[in-house]
This record gives structure tokens, C-alpha cells and sequence, in this order.
């Protein structure tokens, strides 16, 4: 099977690949509107596509029968892979996977059994949050291989971006004891690069203040230029709140502070595109600490070399917080804002509900645009609408939107083909505690953020 599967893949990557200029050409124009496609699920009711590279390759995870595991998964030109795990129950890609070369980069639970009982960074993106007490790395997959990722001597890993040039950035625990650590965390994690090949490791610095690093960090993304992206701070749970004090652009050597947006922690750099002149991700606002308690206000950011400073960019009516979380080289960004839970794109300075620019009386309301490709082809998470609303249960699927041109019909024929009601449909409760859990990285309660 896996030999089928390594032959497909390799005649498919030959062929699409050739496709990526044209498409990158066409990108320069402003779609007027998108088709939308239905990924599906494998064997169980939700799925979600995290990333999508340049050779239309939409990439996530999938439930497993039952919906207490997931695997990671790819989709291509309509069809669905399993990828598997190292042996655990769980494996993911959550971040921007730009490789157009059939290699893919995420995190697999293993066989082993955590010998700390850490839950580690894994957990928060399981289908349950629930620890499974197994050991969780880094791993890479092309043509139907997966092969674990080292790490810096701990027992767990996670790999989350990677390149055209087969590098993968991530982060890996340590053998130290780590005094700021939160319980059942208990080994420090640092940012590292692998490759190119998957036994070469490297460790990147963490931010200095005052002539002390932060202890802890993290990489999430990488381009073909080998700018990282990334956040160091305290130890905290290995993911997200203080653990991201710092928002960070590793560049030629350099460790460079990529500021904030008034908070004290979530400061969180997604994607950065291939001409390094923008980075987006999320970040607290002011007054996000009160009494030595963090608590999540984040708004999505995009960061310019121009400008040197993060920009807020807001949320859609009626929302409290939002993430940015991929861009393009055109600048697109996409995210998603809460508690509404409707998927955006932003260009040209203004933010849209994605689903106003899907096809008029689409079956799909898009709750988060996780990945965005150079021809503008995005991909994320949706729920299936019944009666006008969005419940929780066999309805969340993976979407692919792809982007399509009007010869001309002008703003009446937009009007008419487009979803111009779409951003009055709500999600369940059930789906606004799945999803708030999830984007918070397992540290949101529901009642946080209420509509």
C-alpha cells in the first residue's frame, strides 16, 4: 500500500508542479469570490486543513472512528491519505508547511509512554485535550514514510514549519529541570532547526533582556530564505501564554524582538512569507495580566519590514479576539475571529468575512482559514450549515476555497453570486467550546470569551 501510495505521490508532484508559476501569475489580481470544495473526514466526524503548499497540496488532520484521536492527513487533488503516527494515537500538522516537494513536517505521538507524565505541547491539538501520556516528537513524512525528529536529549519534540530547502523548524525539550515550568510540565524546551537532513538538529537562541535569555522558546515558521519565526519566555505548560513573552524573527545570525501589541504574553508569530517583509500571528493587548493571573485578549497582528512594528488589525463585527494565521507574498493573510468563529482574509488594509465571498447559499460556513497558497488558495475548517445555524456533530469538515476572476459581470453580478448573508450564521455552543479550546492552545475556558 505504501508503495501505491509513493507512486501516486510522486506522479502527481511531476505533474502539479509545473503548475505553480501560472498559478502565482494569476494570483496578482483580486478574486472576486471563491469556489469551495469539501474535503471530508476519514473515519470520523471532523477534520481540519492547516496548511496548504504551492502545488495545492491542503494538509491537516483528520478524526479517527469515534473522535477521541486524529491522524494527520493529506488532501490532493481530491483525494484524502492518511499519513499514520509513530506509533501513538495521535499525529497533526498544525503550522504553515511551505515544502512544494511532497515532504511534510507536524507532530506523532509514539509508542513510548511519558515517564514524567508531561502533557506537552501535543495535547492541546488532540481531538480530546485529554493527555495520553505518550511520548509526542517532531516528525517528517514524504512518500509515505514518516520518520521521528530528534530532540535536544528530553523525551518529546514537535515539528512545525518547514521549506523548500527540506529545513524544519520546531522546538524540543531539554534534560533540565526547569524552575518555571507549570506542572505536569517539568523539562525546559528551546527552538530549533533540523536539516536538511532529519538527524541534524540545531538549537536557536531565546531573547536576552538585561543579559538573561528567556529559558524557554519556540520556532513555528520558516521560509525559503531560512528566516525563522517564533517566541521565547517562560517555561509555563510548552504552549502559548507566557511561554510567549517575546515574538521573535530569527534573521543571518541575528535574534531580533518583534515587538507587541501592549500585552505581557500570547505574543505569537504564525507565518512568514517567502519575501520576509511580512509576518502575522496574534498578540495580547494591554491589560491582559491582572493580580499575576494572564488571560488571553489577543488580537491578530501583521508585522512589515517597512515598518519594523506590529499592526493590529482588529476582528469582525462583534467579536472580541481574532488570529492571523498565514500569508502569502501578495500579503494576503488569513485567520480567524471569535467568539463568532468565522473564518477572515485581509488585504489591502481591510478585513473580510470569508464567508461573504463564497458562492451564494453555500452548505458550508468556514469557522477558521488556516493556510493560504501564492495563488491565493486557502484552507481551514468549516461546519456543515443546518437550518440556517452551525450544531455540533457529523458536520466539520476540511474546506479548500479557490479563488475565481468575473470577465467583468461587475458589483451587481458580485452581489448575486456571492454569500452576502453569511455573516449573520452562528456556531453551536458545542462548537464554540470545541474551537476555543483548540485556539488558545488548551488554555481558554468557554465561559472566557462570550458572544
Amino acid at each position: 500500500m505504501k508503495s501505491r501510495i509513493r507512486t501516486c505521490l510522486i506522479a502527481m508532484i511531476v505533474l502539479f508542479a509545473a503548475l505553480v508559476l501560472p498559478l502565482r501569475l494569476a494570483a496578482q489580481e483580486q478574486p472576486n469570490h471563491y469556489r469551495l470544495f469539501n474535503l471530508g473526514n476519514l473515519s470520523g466526524t471532523a477534520s481540519e486543513g492547516n496548511t496548504i503548499n504551492n502545488i495545492g497540496w491542503a494538509i491537516g488532520a483528520a478524526d479517527q472512528s469515534g473522535d477521541i484521536t486524529e491522524h494527520a492527513t493529506v488532501w490532493i487533488y481530491g483525494l484524502r491519505f492518511d499519513l499514520g503516527t509513530l506509533g501513538g494515537p495521535n499525529s497533526d500538522v498544525q503550522w504553515p508547511n511551505k515544502n512544494d516537494h511532497g515532504q511534510i513536517a507536524g507532530f506523532s505521538e509514539t509508542a513510548a509512554m511519558d515517564p514524567f507524565g508531561e502533557s506537552w505541547s501535543c495535547t492541546a491539538f488532540t481531538p480530546t485535550g485529554i493527555p495520553t501520556g505518550h511520548v509526542c516528537t517532531g516528525f517528517v513524512w514524504q512518500f509515505g514514510v514518516m520518520t521521528g525528529l530528534p530532540t535536544l536529549g528530553g523525551n518529546n519534540g514537535f515539528a512545525s514549519g518547514e521549506n523548500n530547502l527540506g529545513q524544519i523548524v520546531g522546538w524540543a525539550e531539554t534534560t533540565v529541570h526547569d524552575s518555571s515550568c507549570v506542572l505536569p510540565q517539568v523539562f525546559q524546551f528551546l527552538p530549533v532547526v533540523y536539516g536538511p537532513g532529519v538527524a541534524q538538529i540545531t538549537q536557536l537562541p531565546t531573547f536576552v533582556q538585561s543579559g538573561i535569555a528567556d529559558p524557554d522558546g519556540a520556532a513555528t515558521a520558516i521560509n525559503d530564505n531560512g528566516q525563522i519565526v517564533g517566541i521565547s519566555g517562560t517555561c509555563d505548560n510548552s504552549v502559548g501564554a507566557f511561554s510567549a513573552m517575546h515574538a521573535l524573527l530569527w534573521e543571518n545570525g541575528n535574534v531580533i524582538n518583534l515587538g507587541n501589541l501592549g500585552g505581557k504574553g500570547w505574543n505569537t508569530p504564525m507565518a512568514i512569507n517567502h519575501r520576509g517583509d511580512i509576518i502575522v500571528g496574534f498578540s495580547d493587548l494591554a491589560g491582559d495580566v491582572s493580580g499575576g493571573v494572564l488571560s488571553p485578549n489577543f488580537h491578530a497582528f501583521i508585522w512589515t519590514k517597512e515598518s519594523g512594528k506590529m499592526t493590529d488589525i482588529g476582528v469582525l463585527p462583534g467579536d472580541a479576539l481574532s488570529e492571523a494565521l498565514d500569508v502569502n507574498d501578495q500579503g494576503q493573510v488569513v485567520g480567524v475571529s471569535f467568539p463568532s468563529f468565522h473564518a477572515f482574509i485581509y488585504e489591502n488594509g481591510k478585513m473580510t468575512d470569508l464567508n461573504t465571498l463564497m458562492p451564494k447559499n453555500s452548505p458550508l460556513l468556514l469557522i477558521e482559514a488556516t493556510g493560504i497558497n501564492e495563488s491565493g488558495e486557502i484552507t481551514g475548517e468549516a461546519c456543515i450549515i443546518v437550518d440556517g445555524g452551525c450544531p455540533l456533530g457529523n458536520n466539520i469538515p476540511a474546506y479548500l476555497a479557490v479563488p475565481t476572476y468575473f470577465g467583468g459581470g461587475g458589483a451587481d453580478t458580485f452581489a448575486e453570486a456571492t454569500n452576502g448573508e453569511a455573516a449573520s450564521i452562528t456556531v453551536s455552543e458545542g462548537v464554540r467550546q470545541q474551537m476555543m479550546r483548540k485556539l488558545a492552545f488548551g488554555h481558554f475556558k468557554p465561559e472566557q470569551v462570550k458572544p
